[in-house]
């Protein structure tokens, strides 16, 4: 193998929008190298929603090892810090194996965080985490962005008063950490030890709309209901992490009677497209990336063997 697939930092990053063809690509490069793949995927890593989420299947489990799949419970969220401190150890395992790290996933921060490094905010507190998201169910997110705006008005400025998720992050870490959210932003980023090749996929959205609306179906027959009918029965709690992801929440609504089957078909479908459409423009801004389509899966594999031989 030449230098840079010997190279312990240099790696391979497979990303594009829900539904294009990582997992395919992924199993077409296993087929001619010592591939490890790495999950980069925020929903992927939902230990009650394989099928949702479209994790590994046995038989792509069975040509690769598969790292960082389905280990996390519903009721706990991975922070982008805690993801690369995670994947960082991962890759070096698989080298120390003699297997090639090949990030595959749709989280572009993700990415961001293990390839460029992100604030070095220190873990936060459980107990800090869920007074904030109480206090969110409670008074509303209008509230508290009001008082984030008091503490980090740069920040509160940059983010709309109905979310949740952000609003609640910044509000956690000032408490714990007694700065803003904006300071710690600004603080220097150590610079990232990997050398990445970046290729991504992707699919006219005319055609990626027919695949996801096959995915959907397909998973609906796989069991999607069913799954998030026994995720239900062990974490109730409708604000726990893992609920959030796309397809989690529209079956849940639907089991509890809020929508119907073809509502939740319907509405799944919809959210799920927009979020590709944001995976889309996020992955197109790296212009690091080389794009591919997704029936040109060899062409691909032929521009990785390259660079691993230069």
């Amino acid at each position: 193998m030449s230098s840079s697939a010997t190279d312990p930092q240099f790696l391979i990053c497979l990303s594009g929008p829900t539904g294009a063809g990582k997992s395919a690509a992924a199993m077409a490069l296993a087929g001619v190298l010592p591939i490890s793949v790495i999950n980069a995927d925020s929903r992927q890593v939902y230990r009650d929603f394989p099928i949702i989420t479209a994790q590994p299947s046995e038989g792509e489990r069975a040509h690769c090892p598969h790292l960082l799949y389905g280990f996390l419970p519903t009721e706990e969220k991975l922070g982008a810090g805690e993801y690369a401190r995670l994947a960082s150890t991962a890759i070096k395992k698989e080298r120390e194996n003699g297997r090639m790290p090949v990030l595959a996933g749709g989280t572009g921060l993700y990415f961001k965080a293990l390839l460029r490094g992100i604030a070095p905010i220190p873990d936060i507190p459980a107990e800090i985490a869920a007074y904030w998201q109480t206090r969110c169910k409670e008074e509303g997110s209008g509230a508290l962005h009001a008082l984030l705006a008091g503490h980090d008005p740069g920040y509160a400025a940059k983010i709309h008063p109905h979310d949740r998720q952000r609003i609640t992050r910044a509000l956690e870490v000032w408490q714990a950490t007694g700065r803003s959210f904006s300071w710690w932003h600004e603080r220097p980023l150590a610079p990232s030890p990997y050398r990445a090749c970046k290729v991504g996929l992707e699919s006219p959205m005319a055609e990626l709309t027919i695949l996801l609306k096959k995915r959907i179906e397909f998973m609906l027959q796989a069991g999607a209901l069913e799954e998030a009918g026994a995720a239900l029965s062990r974490c109730p709690d409708p604000n726990a992490p893992g609920w959030s992801g796309i397809g989690c929440r529209e079956a849940r609504a639907c089991l509890e009677g809020k929508l119907t089957l073809d509502q939740c078909r319907a509405l799944w479908f919809k959210n799920t497209r927009a979020y590709a459409k944001r995976q889309n423009t996020w992955f197109r801004a790296d212009k690091d990336i080389c794009r591919f389509f997704a029936d040109r899966t060899e062409d691909l594999v032929r521009h990785i063997l390259r660079a691993l031989q230069r």
